[in-house]
């Protein structure tokens, strides 16, 4: 181990002293980055001190519980609990946070409510690598720095004659086991297997103080245990104590794998107590990573400003000062810059390193592995990074690209599954797709190699072939379908995104077999495009999910709705604006996205914020739609909307966010609408032409070249946003993409720009493509007529998005085919009846798509006392009546939901008849508010007014069971009645464990059956 640690030394002192050399060449970048920048809001950032990538994300915790306190920290909080290790940046659900550190004075509290602390944001600093503040109650400072692996804390106590530190290792989230041990007088070790968003998570810490302490207590359950030096359970709590402290240091280093483990990252990143030269070398390491793009100007300097007499911001308009009133004009083009460089800074908080030094891991299958050759890491949001952060780093970051994807083929090899949204050891399965896929491929189509591509190809393959999350039905019937699968819109999209981009890989490594199969799984997309309306709509029951508004937020789609959803379609931009009639009916689609008045409806979804219209800025699936303007006549669009994107839904305040940062996507989106470039589709070479927000940027690559991209408007004018023209290495460029390969070489990309549209130029210019014209399918036919369930007779119509496809059907139940009625018109349908259709055009046929309609008993009449719930109305009136039996996923539908009120229904038999018994169905998911109800009431009559109490059935299943379950409450009645009234009891406000506790629950039912 010495050997290993003398080595490590060495390494960080060369990496030091490198380090001061380079950065006598370059500017101090780092000046320009405020990490509190998206703490506000609904951003879900933190202030504190970590390491580009690192593995220690040092911060305060400031919020315990809510989601705006999902990262530990909020700007609005005025009192801080401690100081823990591990954070995450922007996501929409709570983890992280461990290993609590908090320095006190006076009598040691093991509370948080009483060892916590006041402070003030004048006293509160930040920037790359440093954080500190100071602690009102106890008049202590706190200064917070970190290497990759050890997070030091640098406290002062001022004159008091004595100081402690509070180590609390219940903070957070639940405890599954906790140990902390003194080792001695200068060090403490301990470990924390917790449970929250990562439901098995492992951390080991191992800390050395700079001075000794005195004494110490170790707790358990709040009591302190005499005489123990080591104490292991669930709520573990410590104290040291320090005479005349001064000034205590405190270096903290962390591992997924052991105690030891932790202890060499110690020893190997900070082998001694210099507090400023870690801060020193942090900053250095910083400054190297963001200097990878260098910006200058970006707005009118401040003297033209004052001539101009003007209040001035970096995007906005301009208005008249004030008379007799000199106002201080600010320098807007180093605020630019602030944005710009927290931006890429937040784009290299996360992924975390998760490998040791020695490269060892704990891995998913929760066994210990090594990291041969590269570095392991943890926290992949994919679902949001893989639209513009990875081909960010895709440019300026490919050797750690590289052990990102060998990263996924390590976690495939050990799960057989290629990472979804991995967090520690858990994959977590949040979000939609598989979109390490997209990832992968893009870094392989700009040259990065190796890994085994092979390997990641079948591992490609095993990811979106596996039964699923509706991948089996996807692959059955060419979409996934709403009464199967939840979220089947975004789903459906999602996948063919992923099998557009294994198509490629196909293509790549030659396997004409493969692309076939996955370029016509790219289009599956048409199953969904509704192109009566123009909108991505649900399929359901063979048909489009109905009531449909545009504007609702539901079930089937992820955390947005059809306006956001209805333009996904990034590998096939040119086939879906031929499905909406070409492209003057997709430039008013846009623009109607865009202007809408029409306000979010259905259930409230914090994450869809960031509005223009309906486009959403605040969420990753509308974040390439902006630029799809470009592809049609009025690219000036792009322009106008992009620039009014980075004006509107970003700040250099603290709320300067306009939704969750999602491990660097939101600042992603940033950074390269600033560099004037965007790639929509991973794993396509062409970068959109959009606005560079700047006078000159300079990107630099790991190949040593450089490509400078320059725009002298943005230093004219703040309204210039409008191309007027382009240079390529000196020569006139006419296209709206660069291609990767002219990045990659190197050169200089020159923008004019001014503030009128010039379409003499613009019309001349080379539209990018995003097309496929290879193995086109038929798009599957929709069967439609209003209802599931019929009393007396309906008529079912079938069409077909390809005008040119002839549709056939069969009424029998059997599969159609050529030789089957082709449909013609209408078709009344009596009795029970399953439809099956096929289009078939020129001798390729779409998949079977299938509905059932369902005839309703006719001598029962429903009266509901207490109306349901518009959100969850299932099939209206007759929902509870009409023969369909909802799953236990409730997303589904097929259940009725209440909420407040018991659920009162009264049936009319028409007449008195022997009933032998009655039934009915509910649901329990209590995780969403969905409990059973307490018991069930059966109550008869024979007249509707007097009731007599036939039978109550209790539930038998606990609240606390978690299982998303349904339970039939049964009950025998064996007598003659005509109005059987059915009262099911809401279980009332969900319990004090309950994380929503307090708040009403939900009953969900979906039939009654009468024998």
């Amino acid at each position: 181990m010495r050997s290993i640690v003398r080595g490590a030394a060495i390494v960080l002192a060369l990496f030091i002293t490198l380090s001061a050399s380079a950065q006598k060449k370059k500017k101090d970048v780092t000046q320009f980055v405020n990490p509190f920048i998206g703490t506000g809001g609904h951003g879900h950032t933190y202030p504190g001190a970590v390491a580009p990538f690192g593995m220690v994300q040092l911060s305060p915790d400031t919020r315990l519980e809510g989601w705006d306190g999902v990262s530990g920290y909020h700007y609005t909080d005025s009192v801080v609990y401690g100081f823990s290790h591990t954070h995450l940046s922007g996501t929409g659900i709570a983890d992280f946070c461990d290993v609590l550190f908090m320095p006190t004075t006076g009598e040691p509290q093991l509370k948080n409510t009483e060892y916590r602390s006041g402070f003030k944001k004048a006293n509160e600093t930040a920037s790359p690598g440093y954080y500190s503040t100071l602690l009102d109650k106890y008049n202590i400072g706190v200064e917070l720095t970190a290497t990759t692996r050890v997070g030091v804390h640098k406290y002062d106590y001022k004159n008091a004659p004595q100081g402690n530190v509070i180590i609390d290792l219940q903070h957070r989230d639940e405890v599954l086991d906790s140990w902390i041990e003194v080792v001695n007088d200068h060090e403490i070790r301990g470990f924390r297997r917790s449970k929250s968003w990562a439901t098995d998570q492992h951390l080991y810490f191992y800390a050395k103080f700079s001075k000794p302490f005195k004494s110490y207590g170790i707790a358990s359950d709040d009591q302190v245990q005499q005489g123990k030096n080591k104490l292991q359970g669930k709520n573990i709590k410590m104290y040291i104590q320090f005479e005349d402290p001064g000034t205590v240091i405190s270096k903290v280093a962390i591992s997924s794998v052991s105690a030891e483990g932790a202890l060499k990252n110690l020893d190997a990143e900070m082998p001694d107590f210099d507090f400023k030269k870690v801060v020193k070398a942090t900053k250095l390491a910083w400054n190297e990573e963001l200097s990878k793009i260098q910006v200058e100007g970006g707005a009118p300097n401040v003297t033209q400003q004052r001539e101009a007499n003007s209040v001035y911001n970096p995007y906005g308009t301009t208005r008249p000062a004030a008379k007799g009133k000199k106002e201080e004009v600010p320098d807007y083009a180093k605020q630019k810059q602030v944005m710009f460089y927290t931006a890429l800074y937040h784009c290299m908080v996360a992924p975390s390193t998760y490998s040791d030094v020695d490269g060892q891991y704990r891995g998913m299958d929760q066994k210990i592995h090594t990291a041969n050759g590269f570095t392991y890491y943890t926290a992949f949001s994919l679902w949001d990074t893989y639209r513009a952060e990875n081909p960010l780093l895709n440019i300026i970051d490919r050797k750690r690209t590289l052990d990102f994807i060998k990263t996924f083929l390590a976690v495939y090899e050990q799960g057989g599954l290629l990472p979804i949204w991995p967090l520690a050891t858990t994959e977590t399965y949040c979000m939609v797709g598989n979109h390490s896929i997209p990832v992968i491929v893009d870094a392989y189509a700009k040259g990065i190699r190796g890994f085994d591509a092979e390997e990641a190809f079948t591992a490609m393959k095993a990811a979106v072939n596996r039964h699923q999350f509706g991948l089996d039905n996807y692959r059955a019937t060419g979409a996934v379908n709403a009464d199967v699968e939840h979220e089947s819109v975004a789903k459906t999209l999602d996948y063919a995104i992923d099998d557009w981009c294994i198509a490629q890989m196909a293509k790549m490594l030659n396997k004409p077999q493969d692309y076939k199969e996955y370029i016509q799984r790219a289009q599956y997309w048409k199953n969904v495009h509704n192109n009566q309306n123009g909108f991505m709509q649900a399929r359901d029951n063979g048909g489009w999910y109905t009531p449909f508004e545009p504007t609702e937020i539901n079930n089937n789609y992820t955390e947005g709705n059809a306006w956001q959803y209805s333009f996904l379609v990034p590998q096939d931009v040119e086939g879906l604006i031929k499905s909406l009639g070409g492209k003057v009916n997709f430039e008013a689609k846009l623009d109607e996205l865009f202007s809408t008045n029409a306000k979010l409806s259905g259930r409230q979804q914090d994450d869809v914020t960031g509005l223009i219209g309906q486009y959403a800025h605040g969420n990753e699936p509308s974040h390439h739609i902006a630029y799809l303007y470009n592809f049609t006549n009025s690219p000036d669009k792009t322009q106008y909307y992009v620039s009014k994107i980075l004006r509107e839904q970003y700040s250099a305040q603290p709320d300067g966010l306009s939704g969750n940062e999602d491990c660097g996507q939101m600042s992603a989106w940033y950074v390269m609408s600033c560099l004037g470039i965007y790639n929509i589709a991973p794993g396509q070479q062409q970068y959109q032409v959009g606005v560079p927000q700047f006078e000159k940027i300079t990107i630099n690559m790991e190949n040593g070249k450089k490509f400078i991209i320059s725009n002298p408007g943005a230093t004219v004018s703040r309204g210039n946003f409008y191309l007027q023209g382009m240079n390529l290495d000196k020569k006139p460029y006419s296209k709206l993409y660069l291609k990767y390969e002219d990045v990659a070489k190197g050169g200089e990309f020159e923008v004019y720009t001014g503030r009128l549209v010039n379409k003499l130029f613009i019309q001349d210019l080379e539209k990018p493509t995003s097309a496929i014209t290879d193995e086109l399918i038929v798009p599957n036919p929709y069967i439609t007529s209003g209802t599931k369930t019929f009393k007396q007779s309906i008529s079912v119509e079938i069409a077909c998005a390809d005008s040119a496809a002839k549709v056939y059907y069969t009424l029998d139940g059997s599969t159609p085919t050529a030789a089957s009625t082709e449909y013609s018109k209408p078709i009344n349908i009596m009795v029970n009846t399953t439809v099956k259709a096929i289009a078939i055009r020129a001798g390729k046929s779409s998949f079977v798509d299938e509905a059932t309609f369902t005839k309703i008993r006719g001598d029962i009449k429903l009266t509901l006392v207490h109306k349901y719930l518009s959100n969850y109305s299932a099939q209206g009136d007759e929902t509870l009546i009409n023969g369909i039996h909802g799953a236990a996923n409730w997303r589904l539908g097929n259940w009725q939901g209440y909420q407040s009120n018991d659920l009162v229904a009264i049936l009319d038999l028409e007449q008195v008849k022997s009933v032998k018994q009655v039934s009915i169905g509910t649901l329990q998911d209590t995780r969403s508010w969905i409990v059973f109800p307490g018991s069930v009431e059966f109550w008869l009559s024979d007249d509707g007014k007097n009731y007599k109490l036939a039978a109550t059935v209790n539930s038998k299943i606990d609240v606390k069971d978690l299982t998303p379950q349904t339970q039939q409450y049964t009950a025998p009645v064996n007598k003659k009645t005509r109005y059987i009234k059915v009262v099911a009891k809401q279980f009332g406000a969900l319990p004090e464990w309950h994380e929503s506790k307090g708040s009403p629950s939900y009953i969900f039912a979906d039939e009654i059956t009468v024998e």
